[in-house]
């Protein structure tokens, strides 16, 4: 999967970017930069899910509260 080598995360779809972040901040992205997101175990993969799933309450919850200013 060379293309996962020089990834521009500037340029990736905000999902993409958060599945990165999180990949790394697990230690996970240099196994997903070589064997793909395929390379990762279902258990892997459920912990990075489950990651984006609470950012994104977080961040839903951070936006009503705000709106609520």
């Amino acid at each position: 999967m060379e293309e996962n080598k020089n990834l521009d995360f500037e340029k990736l779809e905000p999902h993409d970017r958060l599945k990165y972040e999180i990949a790394e901040e697990l230690g996970l992205l240099e196994k997903v930069r070589k064997g793909g997101w395929k390379a990762l175990s279902s258990r892997e993969t459920g912990r990075i899910g489950g990651m984006i799933s609470r950012r994104r309450k977080a961040m839903e919850k951070g936006e009503k509260t705000e709106k609520n200013l």
